[in-house]
């Protein structure tokens, strides 16, 4: 049997109502015993995970050490990126690892 969780939408912007709402899960971020817990848009469409820039700080990760540079597309596509992978728990699931650009 499949463990299953529902996420409920969030309302970002009252001023934009259904328009701002959108599914966030609550995710712990863990890297070289480092750890944060923070929200995430939960994107099942995706192709590549986002980690913010300073949200890689707080998690201890020197990004111009990361030898992995991950080609970016679309309006992400001016920006530099690169690889690194952590260990995410969701909820009452194992923990997983997740590689983010």
């Amino acid at each position: 049997m499949v463990d299953k969780v529902k996420f409920a939408f969030t309302e970002i912007d009252p001023s934009l109502g259904a328009l701002s709402t959108l599914p966030y899960l609550p995710i712990v971020l863990t890297y070289q015993n480092q750890s944060v817990s923070t929200i995430g848009l939960l994107d099942t469409g995706s192709s590549v995970n986002v980690l913010p820039y300073e949200m890689g700080l707080r998690l201890g990760a020197v990004w111009e050490r990361q030898r992995l540079s991950v080609p970016l597309g679309g309006n992400l596509a001016r920006f530099e990126a690169r690889a690194l992978v952590v260990t995410a728990n969701v909820e009452r699931f194992p923990p997983v690892e997740l590689a983010f650009a």
